[in-house]
This record gives structure tokens, C-alpha cells and sequence, in this order.
């Protein structure tokens, strides 16, 4: 099979996946998901630059260990680091290439701006998201504008104790077979 492009991300229940500030404080974590199982699905994260930030300068990057990253940004200075690439290059050339070598899927970790720009592109074969209960009013939207993309949902689970919601779908046209959402623990 080859390697699939995952959107996998937490989004409020009005369609944010960070608040106006880039602040996460509102993500509830719940002990049913098991964080390890669904970080050993990916080889590869692929991020934008404001994402690489946040995760980068809270210790986030942890949760990446053993992975390939890859960061897209225009203003901080190329690197190729071990685990770690910054490229100013086009997302969706690198991207077609990194899904066109042998692994595991790839993990579009963050960035509304980086998943509207695959998706235009066509890259992006999952959407997987984990609404978590809360409305902010405002922040940084789960995708930006662009155009309509129908997607068809492969898995649901409701996580009781906290009230997140988890969520894949299918992106007609990419690789299949959709996902299942096996990091749920019971």
C-alpha cells in the first residue's frame, strides 16, 4: 500500500485548532487514548512553521521522537538536522515525494494554512479529527478557505469521560483504505 497522508488533529467544536493566540490550553486529554499507538503509525510529520514553534518550544517535539520531520517555512534558515528537515521548498512537491517512498503514513501534524495547501493539492488522503468539547469564539481555523472537498466517514468513537469525539474520513480519490481509529483503548 502506499503511504498515506493523515490530517490528524484536535479541533474545538467550532472549528479551531488553536485559540487566537495559539494557545492549547483546551485540549482535554483523556486516558482512553493512547498516544504511543497512534504516534507509532507514522514514519514521517510533516508541519508548517507556526506549528513547529509551539511544539518545538513547549517539548511537544517528544511526542515526534523516532520520526522524520519535515518543517515548511520561509523565514527560518534550512536545516537538516537528524530527524529533523526545514525546507522553504513547495509543500506539495516535497510531500508527493515523501508519499512516494517506502514507510509508513505521514503525519500532517499542524497548520491550517500546510492542510489547505496539500488538500488543494490533492495530497491529503485522511482527515481524522478529535472534536474535543469546548467553543473558543475565536483562533486559528481548521482549514482555511478554499475549495469544497467531500469526504466520507470510515470511523466514529465517543470517548464518555471527557466527551471528545473522534472522527475519521475518508478524502475520496487518495490512497485508501480509510483509517480506523485503533488509539482508543476500550
Amino acid at each position: 500500500m502506499a503511504r498515506r497522508l493523515r490530517y490528524q488533529v484536535a479541533v474545538s467544536l467550532d472549528g479551531f485548532i488553536a485559540g487566537p493566540n495559539g494557545e492549547y490550553d483546551w485540549i482535554v486529554m483523556d486516558p482512553a487514548i493512547d498516544f504511543a499507538a497512534m504516534a507509532a503509525e507514522f514514519d514521517t510529520a510533516v508541519m508548517g512553521r507556526k506549528t513547529y514553534e509551539v511544539v518545538n518550544g513547549d517539548g511537544h517535539m517528544a511526542m515526534l521522537a523516532g520520526m522524520h520531520c519535515v518543517v515548511f517555512s520561509r523565514t527560518l534558515p534550512p536545516s537538516s538536522a537528524p530527524g529533523l528537515r526545514v525546507v522553504a521548498d513547495d509543500p506539495a512537491a516535497v510531500v508527493a515525494g515523501l508519499k512516494a517512498e517506502p514507510g509508513k503514513d505521514i503525519w500532517l501534524y499542524g497548520g491550517g494554512e500546510l492542510f489547505r495547501a496539500l488538500l488543494t493539492a490533492g495530497l491529503v488522503d485522511t482527515v481524522e479529527l478529535a472534536v474535543i468539547p469546548v467553543l473558543l469564539g475565536a483562533g486559528v481555523p481548521l482549514l482555511p478557505a478554499g475549495p469544497v472537498v467531500p469526504l466520507v466517514l470510515s470511523d466514529q468513537k465517543v470517548l464518555p469521560a471527557s466527551g471528545i469525539v473522534a472522527l475519521a474520513y475518508a478524502v475520496p480519490g487518495g490512497v485508501g483504505p480509510a483509517p480506523t481509529i485503533s488509539y482508543v483503548r476500550g
